[in-house]
């Protein structure tokens, strides 16, 4: 129990008057939007095309936002060191000025409220609002929650053929977010899957025994409904941020746990049987992209290559906020198909529009140029960078928080390999800005407040 020296009269002695610690969820009820946000994605709340602009997930991020800015004005307090405003601040220029030189502003307008929500506001508010280290794996675990409760969703799909369809089949796990997001149960069962891992490799000190194996057979179980996404990009993401993830854990644990993962994916795929001809043929078609692409890896390619022509047109600040869609016909080949067809998961055949260049990079390039593209990648990269380094320092001084610091080096690694494949759109979108706020919370949140003073 905490005390307090009162000030003594003359000639008496000091005493302590007993002050009640903080804790428990009076002191932690500021992270309820924060788990709303990473919950709400879960709800069928409608399809992209069909459904709201503004989903649950994003309503709770308005809130986060609202109590930040609350406690801030309540509390009197500093909001950000100079870094830290610095970097999570530096995005927003490349947004103003994307949308104030538009063609049309009024029509950017949409985007830049939305490029702030997710790469500014929802991440500095989660930084703000995280005290300490335990707030941070309660965010954290609310991402395993997420991913279990996808996965299985998504196998029961596979097994009962009720997925979104696949090679003339409806076998694709799409969990609760339907054939038209096609990639956001992967998405959040990846976000799961390396949180889980992290805190089997790196077990906080004072968690209870059952949580390592516990963490560790999550892990490991994420892998079945993540292979039956048959989501290439996504497995290349979490491929490369579980190698790093081990990498930084020492050469013995990962040759263990590399050991251990390969052993799985042999009795699953191998052994059960569990989707082994079509998860073999997905993963043979990352190498044969460039000899024999399909059809889809043909759109991304000239997509792709319309993005950079938007660039070299407005090589400084891009075509506008929301102008790839606008400008994509002029600049695409006439090899692009007009969309991509999605069905199963109990939505009817639907032609779905090609309006992104599926890939967050070009995307930001073609419409933002080179002042945006730097802004953003460059803010990115001194989370990830500022991450590993504060973890491989805990970690060489044996600090208590280092599971915290490898759930964001994954998390943020997972996020920058996976948008070379993706960007934004659809009800995980909020997600990446949670993503980006527990790295960067981690990588500059003031080092008594990460555990690693």
């Amino acid at each position: 129990m905490a005390a307090t020296l009162t000030a003594p009269a003359p000639g008496t002695p000091a005493r302590t008057v007993p002050r009640p610690a903080p804790g428990g969820w009076r002191s932690r009820w500021p992270l309820l939007p924060l788990i709303a946000t990473v919950l709400l994605p879960a709800l069928p709340y409608g399809f992209a095309g069909g459904g709201p602009a503004v989903g649950p997930a994003d309503i709770a991020s308005g809130i986060a936002v609202l109590v930040c800015v609350g406690r801030l004005l309540y509390l009197r307090q500093r909001p950000l060191s100079r870094a830290a405003a610095l970097v999570l601040g530096l995005p927003a220029v490349g947004f103003a000025v994307a949308t104030v030189t538009a063609a049309d502003p009024g029509a950017a307008l949409p985007g830049l409220v939305r490029y702030l929500q997710v790469f500014v506001l929802v991440p500095v508010a989660v930084c703000l609002l995280l005290k300490d280290a335990h707030g941070f794996r309660i965010v954290a675990g609310a991402l395993v929650v997420l991913a279990l409760v996808q996965g299985v969703v998504g196998v029961h799909q596979y097994v009962t053929g009720t997925g979104a369809s696949y090679m003339g089949e409806e076998v694709r796990a799409v969990g609760t977010f339907g054939p038209s997001d096609i990639m956001g149960m992967a998405t959040v069962v990846a976000y799961g899957l390396l949180a889980a891992a992290a805190f089997a490799l790196r077990t906080p000190r004072t968690a209870p025994a059952w949580l390592r194996p516990a963490a560790a057979v999550v892990s490991v179980g994420l892998i079945v409904p993540l292979a039956l996404s048959f989501s290439r990009g996504v497995w290349i993401a979490t491929a490369a941020a579980l190698l790093v993830a081990l990498c930084l854990t020492g050469r013995r644990q990962a040759l263990t746990s590399l050991a251990v993962l390969g052993a799985t994916g042999v009795v699953l795929v191998g052994g059960f049987g569990i989707g082994s001809e079509m998860i073999a043929e997905r993963a043979a078609s990352v190498t044969q992209v460039t000899r024999a692409p399909d059809r889809s890896v043909s759109d991304r390619y000239a997509m792709w290559s319309a993005a950079g022509s938007m660039w070299r047109e407005q090589p400084a600040t891009g075509v506008g906020l929301k102008g790839f869609p606008a400008h994509r016909d002029a600049h695409a080949s006439v090899g692009l198909s007009s969309g991509s067809d999605t069905a199963g998961a109990g939505q009817e055949f639907r032609r779905q529009a090609l309006l992104s260049p599926h890939n967050m990079y070009l995307l930001i390039l073609s419409e933002q140029g080179l002042i945006g593209l730097t802004a953003v990648v460059g803010s990115w990269a001194a989370i990830l960078l500022g991450a590993v380094r504060r973890l491989v320092r805990a970690r060489s001084r044996g600090h208590a928080a280092v599971d915290c610091g490898l759930v964001a080096v994954a998390l943020m690694t997972w996020q920058s390999v996976n948008f070379l494949y993706s960007d934004i759109g659809g009800p995980t979108t909020v997600l990446s800005g949670v993503i980006l706020g527990l790295a960067a919370w981690w990588a500059l949140a003031e080092p008594e407040k990460a555990g690693t003073a």
